[in-house]
């Protein structure tokens, strides 16, 4: 069985190697890729047929040029994927190309001797090639997202829907809902739970103190090489940037 294994750190990539000689010997790794350039390269070179070809790929998210979603758009992959990386926000993206699992850093024997069973069973299901068969019986994950919030204001309760939601702050350990119609409410959530209840199609975590919903970016302005300053509805009093790590992630999300 070949594995390609495309991270971009060394040690992860070598202590990887090592799980998989230790889950089965007979594994053979035909390549580590740390760039989204040196894989497109190696893949235009060892097509289907060749001897080096993998039958899995464990994939590292951020590599040293890009995202490794860019790979995808150069070349036609139809391999299984497990992704491993140490961020869960591309969970679902993750699953819109050829994932069958996807392991959180750092991974642990157990994890990657589950994700592999998982590889097995499936391939003793479905033959490879009948790849839309195999990503559906995976499925992309069913989750229910949150479609309101009880509020307590003073003596009452009151429920506000996710689509009055402007954005999320967080401010003093203290999480606030602020709706279209600027009003600014308390929650019991952090922005971190907030994340996992809210469907990611609407909302994006822009830092570590704003979830801002799609409707509420009023404007996007270049701050510098390297940021993008949100101009929010209504005004957040304070000013709300994409960090550099996420203007990618960002863009690709203003652009699903």
């Amino acid at each position: 069985m070949n594995v390609l294994i495309i991270e971009d750190e060394d040690l992860t990539a070598e202590r990887l190697e090592d799980l998989l000689k230790k889950y089965d010997p007979a594994i053979r790794v035909a390549a580590m890729l740390p760039s989204v350039r040196e894989t497109v390269q190696w893949l235009q070179t060892h097509s289907p047929g060749h001897p080096d070809y993998p039958d899995l790929i464990f994939m590292d998210i951020h590599l040293e040029d890009d995202l490794c979603f860019r790979i995808f758009e150069q070349v036609n992959l139809s391999v299984p994927i497990i992704f491993t990386t140490a961020f869960d926000e591309y969970m679902i993206k993750a699953f819109r190309v050829n994932s069958i699992d996807y392991l959180l850093k750092p991974v642990s024997f157990e994890a990657l001797a589950a994700a592999m069973q998982k590889y097995h069973s499936l391939k003793r299901q479905f033959s490879l090639t009948d790849l839309e068969a195999l990503r559906q019986v995976m499925g992309q994950p069913r989750q229910e997202y949150k479609n309101r919030f009880l509020i307590t204001v003073g003596t009452r309760l009151r429920t506000i829907e996710t689509g009055e939601v402007a954005y999320f702050f967080s401010e003093e350990k203290i999480t606030f809902l602020v709706t279209r119609d600027n009003q600014r409410l308390p929650l019991d959530f952090s922005l971190d739970k907030l994340a996992t209840m809210l469907n990611p199609a609407d909302f994006f975590r822009a830092n570590r103190q704003f979830l801002v919903a799609l409707p509420s970016i009023k404007n996007i302005h270049t701050y510098s090489s390297s940021k993008l300053k949100l101009e929010l509805q209504p005004d957040p009093r304070t000013e709300v940037f994409i960090s550099k790590e996420k203007v990618s992630t960002f863009k690709d999300w203003l652009d699903a």
